[in-house]
């Protein structure tokens, strides 16, 4: 007999995402949907900002550090529905994989996406001021990338087993539900709790 827990992880997906604020830093938002993209939970976190300390520490390995162990691992844990799958739209909170039961898969722009970010992404280039060394020894783990239906997709190249499992588990949405929508929910409801804390 499967409880009702059970069957909602069975039929549940989250969606995780990390928003920067030039001000206050990093917030995260959770957001836990049903098969049929209606929300079962939402979770954000208060702002998270670096000190200079942890930027010269962590050096390469900071975003990795904050969205995944920081963020994601404080919200999945924080939820009561654990999913049959975690989709991000930001590639260091891959790292959340650690702290997840499920597998935790990049959800990548699509080309209408990508075109309308690469003005945004040109304007935050020119007004950062951070270098980053990214040489082998630097960079994250390589990623693979995949279609799913409508859905392009990304995984850590050792992430084999995760790749069959999302296959599996999606197969029946692949076509008809768009992994990006749910970001843009989450991005307007932190948003709004923040304009709220003003």
């Amino acid at each position: 007999m499967t409880s009702n827990s059970d069957a909602k992880s069975k039929s549940a997906l989250g969606f995780l995402t990390v928003v920067e604020h030039p001000q206050y830093g990093l917030f995260g938002g959770y957001l836990v949907l049903t098969l049929a993209g209606r929300p079962l939970e939402f979770h954000c976190t208060a702002p998270i900002k670096p000190n200079r300390a942890q930027e010269i520490l962590y050096g390469p390995t900071l975003q990795s550090f904050l969205y995944g162990e920081q963020i994601g691992q404080a919200l999945i844990q924080q939820a009561s529905i654990p999913p049959m799958l975690i989709c991000t739209d930001q590639e260091p909170a891959l790292a959340a994989r650690e702290y997840a039961s499920a597998p935790v898969v990049l959800v990548l722009p699509t080309e209408q996406e990508s075109a309308a970010g690469q003005t945004d992404a040109s304007q935050m280039a020119s007004a950062s001021s951070r270098v980053l060394r990214l040489d082998t020894a630097h960079r994250g783990p390589r990623l693979v990338s995949f279609e799913l239906g409508r859905n392009h997709l990304a995984l850590p190249e050792q992430a084999d087993e995760d790749r069959r499992l999302i296959t599996e588990r999606l197969a029946e949405l692949a076509d008809s539900f768009d992994l990006g929508e749910p970001f843009h929910r989450i991005r307007d409801a932190i948003e709004e709790a923040q304009q709220a804390v003003r």
